[in-house]
């Protein structure tokens, strides 16, 4: 049943299993406040097994381009189009959250980026990656790092 995401009243409704389920749920309500106040667009999202398509469009990606397999098994999951942007979001038990940007006009912006829960370390699989900080009043510390996608996906 997909969930609409409140960034007023945040709730851990969907993430409940994650050891860090607060700093999820807050980075989760982070995400929809940016696009409520970017784009105008009401975040939603399902579990992994409605959103099975987003999950396996992520995994594919990160396999593909940089050998990456998540350890931590998916929670929720939403792709959607917005102004011309293909958007899909895993959230992970682990506290991960990893977003795929695809412009659909050819020539157009493509990354990968990952945003890391306040309190969770670097899983393994992502430690070649450097991660910059960011203050949320949702989220707290938000450390994040991205790549370009070189493939057509």
């Amino acid at each position: 049943m997909p969930y609409v995401v409140d960034f007023v009243t945040v709730s851990t409704t969907g993430l409940e299993s994650s050891p860090v389920a607060e700093a999820l749920a807050g980075l989760r309500a982070n995400e929809a406040r940016y696009f409520r106040n970017k784009y105008d667009h009401e975040f939603t999202v399902g579990t992994a097994e409605e959103e099975a398509d987003a999950v396996a469009r992520v995994a594919r990606v990160l396999k593909e381009e940089r050998d990456i397999v998540i350890a931590s098994p998916a929670l929720e999951a939403t792709r959607f189009e917005v102004d011309g942007i293909d958007w899909t979001y895993v959230f992970y038990e682990s506290g991960l959250s990893v977003n795929l940007l695809w412009t659909i006009e050819d020539g157009g912006k493509r990354a990968v980026g990952f945003k890391l829960s306040d309190g969770m370390e670097v899983p393994e699989e992502l430690a070649a990656f450097k991660f910059a900080r960011q203050r949320s009043k949702l989220a707290g510390t938000i450390r994040g790092s991205y790549f370009v996608v070189k493939g057509e996906y």
